[in-house]
């Protein structure tokens, strides 16, 4: 008979998985935290369970899954196939049900003699009694793989910059991420002197130190060094926290360590919505440090051994144990030429798109507040977004809060996938280290140049912007894009309306500004980008915008449009068409609007696949233009 614990605790971890095919968002969540819950308890049993092998291989498995994910999510460009494809979930899920039914039923006798010896598999260990230690710097090491290490661009992003010194693009140098993390479990295989293992963690903390404080290339140095520290002390930690005489203290106080420190991340960059924020306000440098603290005690206290050693090992099961050995190197190695080779065919697919935008001296640019591509009900959809933002030809795209490079938000990189999935060129605009909700920069034609700002926020969430320069096939157009804090913080938007004011200013005669700015047409802060910026607003009619808003200088209005987000965002997309002036010092602006598009050449209509003209907002779960748009500009006779 099948113990009902043991039946139950499967379907519940399964069910986790089928979580994604939940018809909403409030039942998903109910049935992942009782698949989570039951995952930690399967997980305890089986690593405080059986013999020194069964242990040892659980073990490295659980470290060897860590390294297919990252290469799924590489062939999946950074996404975790199990939340974003119904395909790969299915799949998945049916091999989980068959796993867990022979762990059920298969071997029941095996597993009556294995329940006999388990009372002594601690004794097996070096066993000691430090459970709240080797409990909080395991939960530690398990939230710095998933914060930087939980997708192989993250390293990229947190040392990113403005073109053409934009640092290490994610791809293809996520390989290095990839082998930097392969290269420090292969150092774990040896036994470390006290005097090295202080040294080496050394090494580790400064590499932590120049992830947070270099720029480009020498973070990315720094964050990749840290990547083989991280996986190099895996297998050390690991078997010390098995090694706990009391399983169920190691873990919860792991748990506890790892939720907490998520917490802990979460309020570094959303201080203005939680309790206490201001305490933690940009304080990561705080968070790692006190993981790396963690990490350190535990390394330099414990025994300097690899995981084999770390178990009592018997010498007729050393054959056992060093045959174990090789067919992990071996699977690892599998799974890294299987990621480099995911990289290397991603990159080759990517350039061939680039480059394709024809030559023309019309252009459109859009803005879309895609909310880290969630839509209304909760899930993720960067498929529709991509759909929507390729429907709507625009050449160029800025998208708001765009930064999804954090553990609390998916750890995937939405910017190298919608380069990589509309053959566009992209920025991704201030660092994942930087606290913001991010800005990024799309462009079918190249970027030439681009800087990255964080505008004054002294008492709101730190508001970011991005300056760049397009080369439209030969024709420069300067950009400036940003994304200014809440109405709340009148402050802040005072000074960041200054900031860009400046910004306009001191661009080229000819630039576009794309911004989500919290404030009426006609305020502060909208006269002060008119006036101060030396820019005119695509339509001074609309009166009936609130965030969103697109101005220009020195460049000829052809069209203006808003499109209805149909639940795919809680936002809008506002798009605008112009003309590339051939004499900039004789040219004449278009000052008539019409709706009727008869009235205008073909060539510089809107997809129709938006509809036409519509008064008013657009209710239906459908893109459609929609108040009072689209409107077309035209010279008075």
């Amino acid at each position: 008979m099948v113990p009902l614990w043991k039946a139950v605790l499967s379907e519940s971890l399964l069910g986790s998985l089928a979580s994604y095919q939940a018809p909403n968002a409030s039942i998903r969540l109910f049935i992942l935290a009782a698949g989570v819950s039951s995952s930690l308890l399967v997980q305890t049993v089986t690593w405080w369970s059986g013999n020194s092998l069964q242990r040892f291989i659980r073990i490295w498995g659980f470290m060897l899954g860590k390294i297919m994910l990252l290469v799924l999510r590489i062939w999946y460009t950074s996404l975790n196939p199990v939340w974003s494809s119904q395909a790969a979930n299915t799949v998945i899920l049916i091999i989980g049900f068959i796993a867990a039914a022979e762990r059920i039923y298969a071997g029941g006798d095996k597993r009556k003699q294995e329940a006999n010896k388990t009372g002594n598999a601690i004794r097996e260990t070096v066993s000691h009694p430090h459970w709240l230690l080797s409990g909080i710097a395991f939960g530690s090491l398990m939230f710095l793989t998933l914060w930087i290490f939980g997708e192989v661009s993250l390293i990229s992003r947190w040392a990113v910059s403005g073109h053409p010194h934009t640092g290490p693009d994610p791809n293809p140098y996520g390989g290095t991420v990839l082998l930097g993390l392969a290269h420090g479990l292969m150092l774990s295989f040896w036994s470390w002197s006290s005097v090295i293992s202080f040294a080496w963690f050394l090494v580790g903390l400064a590499s932590s130190t120049g992830l947070l404080y270099l720029h480009t290339w020498s973070a990315a140095v720094a964050g990749n060094i840290l990547a083989v520290f991280t996986m190099c002390v895996w297998p050390q930690l690991a078997g010390r926290f098995v090694s706990c005489l009391h399983p169920g203290k190691a873990m919860s106080t792991a748990m506890f360590a790892y939720v907490l420190e998520l917490f802990f991340c979460v309020w570094c960059t959303a201080y203005k919505f939680v309790p206490g924020g201001v305490y933690t306000r940009e304080s990561s440098h705080l968070l790692l440090g006190f993981i790396m603290l963690c990490i350190g005690v535990d390394f330099l206290t414990g025994p300097k051994k690899d995981l084999s050693s770390i178990f009592e090992v018997k010498s007729n099961q050393k054959p056992l144990f060093k045959r174990s050995k090789n067919y992990i190197k071996l699977l690892l190695w599998l799974f890294v030429g299987v990621g480099l080779l995911g990289l290397g065919l991603r990159y080759k697919t990517y350039q061939k798109k680039l480059g394709q935008g024809v030559p023309k001296r019309d252009f459109s640019a859009m803005i879309w507040p895609f909310r880290f591509a969630y839509d209304n009900e909760g899930w993720s959809n960067l498929e529709g977004s991509a759909n929507l933002l390729d429907q709507t030809d625009a050449d160029f795209i800025t998208v708001i809060e765009s930064d999804a490079s954090k553990p609390f938000i998916g750890n995937n990189d939405p910017t190298m996938w919608l380069g990589e999935r509309l053959g566009f060129y992209t920025d991704f605009g201030p660092s994942t280290r930087d606290h913001t909700w991010g800005i990024m920069a799309l462009s079918r034609y190249p970027i030439v140049k681009s800087t990255h700002h964080l505008l004054p926020s002294p008492e709101g969430e730190i508001a970011p912007a991005i300056s760049m320069t397009v080369n439209f096939t030969g024709k420069l157009v300067d950009f400036v894009v940003a994304h200014f804090g809440n109405e709340e913080e009148d402050l802040d938007r005072k000074l960041q309306a200054i900031a860009v004011s400046n910004l306009l200013k001191t661009s080229s005669k000819q630039v576009v500004f794309l911004g989500y700015i919290t404030s009426a047409p006609g305020s502060r802060d909208y006269t002060e980008l008119i006036e101060n910026g030396n820019v005119k607003d695509i339509d001074s009619t609309d009166h009936d915008r609130w965030c969103s808003y697109i101005m220009y200088r020195g460049v000829i209005r052809l069209g203006y449009a808003r499109i209805s987000h149909a639940g795919l965002s809680d936002s809008e997309v506002q798009m605008a068409k112009f003309r590339i002036p051939d004499h900039l010092d004789s040219y004449a602006d278009n000052d008539r609007i019409v709706t009727d598009p008869s009235q205008v050449p073909e060539d510089i209509h809107f997809n129709p696949r938006f509809g036409s003209y519509k008064d008013g907002h657009n209710y239906e779960q459908i893109h459609h233009f929609h108040m009072s748009t689209p409107k077309y500009f035209k010279q008075k006779n």
